[in-house]
């Protein structure tokens, strides 16, 4: 008998090379949203660095399928582009996004950033309709777009472009911070340090 194993599903990849480059400035034992999440590829990345999840996404079957200890990660099923924000006045010490593009809800995502707290964004970008799906215009953030977002945050890392691996696609992602209200430091505080990778 020859075991096989068994193809893997969307969702189920490992996190992102960009979520995991930029996880180290998550504080620890901090609270992470993962928004839109799938099947939990980041909510189990997260938790196994000892960090609470919280995990949203439309769809029951995707949440099943995360597998981690309810009292260090929270789901929630529902639709966020058509319902209430659910997480109305929490904060987190990161919100985490990847493959998801809902324009109206990025107020919102910035604004569930606690003082000090991380974005790190990655979706695909305008060019993507020339090599495959998303190509709606709805779906594909325009040059720069993230930037204009985060204008109010400390941009740490911005990359926008093409890659050929895992598939060919445009991309474009960034890792920006809320920083610390003023009169969190002391005046001889030295400057946030934002290790690069």
């Amino acid at each position: 008998m020859t075991l096989t194993t068994p193809p893997i599903g969307h969702g189920d990849e490992a996190a992102s090379a960009w979520v995991q480059r930029w996880s180290h400035l998550l504080p620890e034992g901090g609270s992470v949203l993962d928004v839109a999440c799938g099947r939990g590829r980041h909510a189990r990345w997260f938790h196994q660095r000892g960090l609470r999840v919280v995990a949203v996404d439309r769809s029951a079957e995707a949440i099943a399928a995360i597998d981690l200890p309810p009292e260090r990660c929270e789901t929630c099923v529902t639709d966020i582009e058509n319902g209430p924000w659910p997480f109305s006045g929490r904060q987190f010490d990161a919100v985490v996004v990847t493959n998801y593009l809902w324009r109206p809800l990025l107020p919102t995502l910035l604004a569930s950033l606690a003082s000090g707290g991380v974005l790190i964004y990655e979706t695909f970008a305008a060019g993507n309709e020339t090599v495959g799906k998303p190509s709606r215009p709805d779906f594909l953030l325009q040059p720069g777009e993230l930037l204009q977002v985060c204008q109010a945050l400390r941009i740490v890392a911005f990359e926008e472009g093409f890659e050929d691996r895992p598939s060919p696609r445009f991309v474009q992602r960034i890792v920006a911070v809320r920083e610390l209200k003023a009169g969190s430091g002391t005046p001889t505080s030295p400057p946030a340090r934002y290790r690069l990778g």
